[in-house]
């Protein structure tokens, strides 16, 4: 079974690692509703879900008696 040389060190580690960053979400405003959204994903606005500014799911019609 393969194992190391030597023993890396955790300051070693650590600086190989310093480019996995979490990154802020890329946020976008829609042209038809003017919500905010994440890019490239279908959100909820007065009850529908929209998608590139259509709707997917409309918002359920309430039964008045």
């Amino acid at each position: 079974m393969a194992h190391p040389k030597s023993k890396i060190s955790k300051q070693r580690k650590a600086k190989r690692r310093t480019h996995y960053k979490a990154t802020a979400p890329q946020i976008s405003i829609c042209k038809v509703t003017g919500e905010a959204h994440q890019m490239h994903r279908a959100y909820w606005h007065d009850g529908a879900m929209y998608y590139r500014g259509q709707v997917i799911i409309p918002a359920p019609e309430l039964a008045e008696d």
